[in-house]
């Protein structure tokens, strides 16, 4: 069993490694990380980090897409601490400029060596988002 459950939403909707989640090119983009933590101790502090990139499919990752994607708000969440069996909710959005596939990859990190942070929350899937043209994605 691992120490934590993962709830990602994207535009409202639940998506996870194996589900492409359609959203707007130019529309902000709601976005939502539930943590529930499943281990016998109290966790925490940390941070929560969503870097979008693309995935050319040939092994190579862009991470620097310039002005393509911009956090509304911050892409890092500070929590202080989540007790057992308890959760933790980080909300924000992502404003896609430009239609295309994109990839969110959630990090946790931690910087007080001191502390035991589960290793298995160290990798949450990366979430897939297909920003569409509004031109497009327009149901005639």
């Amino acid at each position: 069993m691992r120490d934590y459950l993962e709830d990602v939403f994207v535009a409202g909707k639940p998506c996870d490694c194996d589900v492409v989640v359609e959203c707007q090119a130019g529309d902000p983009t709601p976005l939502e990380v539930k943590l529930t933590n499943q281990s016998k101790g109290t966790v925490g502090p940390f941070a929560l980090t969503v870097i979008p990139y693309q995935d050319y499919q040939n092994g190579v990752h862009n991470n620097d897409l310039g002005n393509a994607v911009t956090s509304i708000g911050s892409n890092t969440f500070y929590i202080d601490a989540v007790k057992s069996t308890e959760d933790c909710v980080c909300s924000g959005a992502l404003l896609f400029l430009y239609a295309g596939d994109y990839y969110l990859n959630i990090k946790f990190h931690d910087d007080n060596s001191n502390r035991e942070l589960p290793l298995s929350w160290f990798c949450l899937p990366s979430v897939h988002v297909r920003a569409m043209d509004p031109i497009q994605h327009a149901k005639f």
